[in-house]
């Protein structure tokens, strides 16, 4: 039978290392029929359409392994402070899009960074002076700090003596009042308050989010949060209302969250949570579980105590925010489920933390096929890097953090025990270690684009930051860094037939404006998606 849609004279890779060069893929009634050379070209009849690659690289579709995509689409419509580090700028937009929204009780957004304020605390002053009138909350690119004004404080009736969560810190001035900024749990204390996004307004990002996504060669990817709680919005209705319409035209793995304030006797609520939640393109067989915070706001889980701005320790080592024994037990429970776990765990206290337990739960119940993944890896201690291959544990790569920038020069090294700073990010020590590896983006607390994130895999530096390479020893090769934001996370999402172009398995694919293999290492940035197929129908053309 003829082919549906012949794409040839170009570079294929096929990300399946069975297979040698290729220069043309056939699709016919969605799936891959034949990958090769000019002899697949026979199978084109008097209705195919035929794609001159013209010497550009085609690639299976991107699958980011950890986003947030309807919560980047929702923040894509509010005050959005992305993509400068200028304070006079974050004031000029604030004031403008407050400005352009008269109406609103709450002024919202952020994407704010750290580096712009004295030692990433930020004043609610400078709120103060483009919206004096109205509060003003503003969460930070890594969405683990936010910036507020005095009439949100007000309004929450945070003061001088209001004690600091268990999981969170006010930010304060010498004299105990709150300066400006909340971090982690103490978000909430002023969060709770804000006006509820409608569901419409949950269904508007994540669709919104989805063109975004398809425009970058992303085919499938695995929502971090979904049915959250601690605090965090719940996102669960807008995959529900898209995958039940079909306007969900990605394929969708949803992390069921683990609250955080409960024990075991959420389990049977998570089940029924996966039932409901399976349907269509959507599917809830994994669980997410934040094992610990962020470096830069001292909150990640350690082994070694963080140092104060003298250089001295301190007896700060980080949070855990789930208690190490009980977590043994629950992925024990939930891998008995056939629940996939899902960790964010930064610090190399966080990484022990959550290797134990997956080692527990195999020595419970064998080797399943549940194929646990581990999010973030800032900081791995060489010990526990060979038990990644041994627990059958993929390292769920976020690579474009993996460079220096002020974030990490001014707020992170400086705050870190040596030995830990020169630890972090070791994808190369993973890889070699025989590390499973898929790759994420973590949107939106950074860029979705997965070739900025594949750019820095390979440089250990961002595109044209003048910055020297951080830790190079730990860049991966192109193909192995495509290689994991492909059939790497293909693997993780259990969707078996994406991820490598072969016979037989789903034709979600990209063709770049280039072959980044003949293209110099620093310029991988540079290159762009030029189409989208999902099923072999395309999503988006530049």
């Amino acid at each position: 039978m003829p082919a549906d849609l012949i794409l040839t004279n170009g570079s294929v890779f096929t990300a399946d290392p069975s297979r040698g060069p290729a220069t043309t893929v056939a699709v016919r009634d969605g799936r891959v029929v034949a990958v090769g050379g000019d002899e697949v070209r026979e199978l084109a009849g008097p209705r195919t359409e035929t794609i001159d690659l013209a010497g550009r690289l085609l690639l299976p579709g991107f699958q980011d392994a950890h986003v947030h995509a309807v919560m980047g689409g929702v923040e894509l419509n509010q005050c959005d402070l992305t993509g400068t580090t200028d304070l006079e700028e974050y004031l000029r937009r604030i004031r403008a899009y407050a400005d352009a929204h008269p109406g609103l009780e709450w002024i919202t957004g952020g994407g704010w960074a750290m580096e712009v304020f004295p030692g990433g605390v930020p004043g609610r002053e400078l709120l103060d002076l483009v919206v004096p009138d109205r509060p003003v909350y503003l969460i930070n690119r890594d969405h683990h700090g936010a910036w507020v004004n005095s009439r949100a404080l007000e309004i929450a009736g945070l003061g001088p003596d209001t004690p600091d969560p268990a999981d969170g810190r006010i930010d304060r001035r010498p004299d105990g009042v709150p300066a400006g900024g909340l971090q982690e749990g103490a978000m909430q204390l002023v969060a709770r308050l804000l006006p509820e996004v409608t569901s419409a307004e949950r269904l508007a990002g994540l669709l919104r989010a989805q063109t975004l996504l398809h425009s970058l060669g992303i085919t499938a990817w695995q929502d971090a949060m979904l049915c959250a709680t601690n605090g965090y919005p719940d996102v669960s209705d807008a995959y529900l209302a898209a995958a039940t319409t079909g306007r969900l035209t990605a394929t969708v793995v949803g992390a069921l969250w683990w609250d955080r304030e409960r024990g075991a006797e959420q389990i049977p609520d998570l089940l029924a949570k996966r039932e409901r939640h399976t349907v269509g393109r959507l599917r809830a067989g994994s669980v997410k579980l934040m094992l610990d915070g962020v470096a830069e706001n001292f909150t990640a889980a350690m082994t070694q105590p963080y140092r104060d701005s003298c250089g001295c320790a301190t007896t700060n080592a980080g949070l855990s925010f789930i208690d190490p024994v009980a977590l043994r037990e629950h992925v024990t429970t939930l891998d008995s489920h056939g629940f996939q776990t899902h960790f964010h765990a930064l610090g190399d206290r966080a990484v022990r933390e959550a290797l134990d337990a997956i080692e527990a739960a195999r020595a419970a119940n064998g080797f399943r096929d549940t194929r646990p993944h581990l999010a973030h890896l800032q900081v791995v201690h060489p010990s526990d890097v060979p038990r990644f291959r041994a627990l059958g544990v993929t390292a769920n790569l976020q690579a474009f953090w993996a460079a220096h920038e002020p974030q990490m020069d001014d707020l992170t090294i400086p705050f870190l025990e040596p030995a830990l700073a020169a630890r972090q990010y070791p994808f190369g020590d993973l890889w070699r270690a025989g590390t499973h590896l898929a790759a994420g983006s973590d949107w939106p607390v950074t860029t979705p684009d997965p070739l900025q994130a594949v750019h820095v895999a390979v440089n250990r530096a961002h595109p044209g930051s003048g910055y020297h390479p951080f830790l190079p020893e730990q860049s991966l090769d192109l193909a192995t860094a495509l290689t994991a934001y492909t059939a790497g996370s293909a693997f993780v999402n259990h969707l078996d037939d994406t991820g490598s172009i072969r016979p037989g398995f789903r034709a979600d694919l990209v063709v770049l404006d280039r072959d980044l293999f003949a293209t110099p290492p620093a310029e991988i940035a540079g290159a762009s998606v030029a189409m989208t197929l999902i099923d072999g129908e395309l999503v988006h053309a530049a």
